[in-house]
């Protein structure tokens, strides 16, 4: 799904594609949106990251379509391979840091502007996931700390986002409006 090598290639793509977000940050907005509109398609992801969504030539599009199919279908899947675009491991605990805090306030706006606004209102265990994720996004480096103490509470967030999203994907299961039929598909 969404690797760490992949991270540095859409974080090229879009920087020249002038996008309007980080990688981090867009990936969570496509995941919050997925959760919550089952309806939300690649061509709406776009309009909301790049300045003049789905435009002729634009060379992040095929990656970007490729991250759109992948996350979508690991939302859908069944064997929780659900993962969140993020720089990679070697890269320095700050940027790290970040791109989790971008990454939920992504999903938070992609909830939110997909219509699941507001935690109080969401079923189960997804409201409270969501509160959680936005405590998240004020996350930092604890310059006390040690870089093993802090490299590990990063990966116990990064974890704890990735099982709470598929929960929430869950928990609005009922209450997502399903996703249109494929162009060319007729319903009897």
């Amino acid at each position: 799904m969404a690797s760490s090598s992949n991270y540095e290639q859409i974080q090229r793509l879009m920087a020249a594609s002038r996008a309007v977000a980080e990688p981090a940050e867009a990936h969570g907005t496509l995941a919050g949106a997925l959760c919550a509109a089952g309806a939300y398609g690649f061509d709406d992801w776009l309009a909301e990251i790049l300045p003049e969504g789905v435009a002729p030539g634009v060379a992040a599009v095929p990656s970007l379509r490729e991250l759109y199919d992948a996350t979508r279908a690991a939302l859908q899947g069944t064997q929780m391979q659900f993962e969140l675009l993020m720089p990679d491991d070697d890269a320095p605990i700050e940027q790290r840091t970040e791109a989790l805090t971008l990454w939920c306030n992504g999903f938070v706006y992609g909830l939110g502007t997909s219509g699941a606004a507001d935690p109080e209102q969401l079923p189960g265990d997804a409201g409270e996931i969501v509160r959680d994720l936005a405590q998240i996004m004020r996350a930092g480096v604890d310059a006390r700390e040690g870089i093993e103490a802090n490299e590990a509470a990063l990966a116990e967030l990064v974890e704890f986002v990735r099982v709470g999203v598929q929960v929430v994907f869950e928990e609005l299961g009922a209450t997502r409006q399903p996703a249109p039929p494929p162009p060319g598909v007729s319903l009897h």
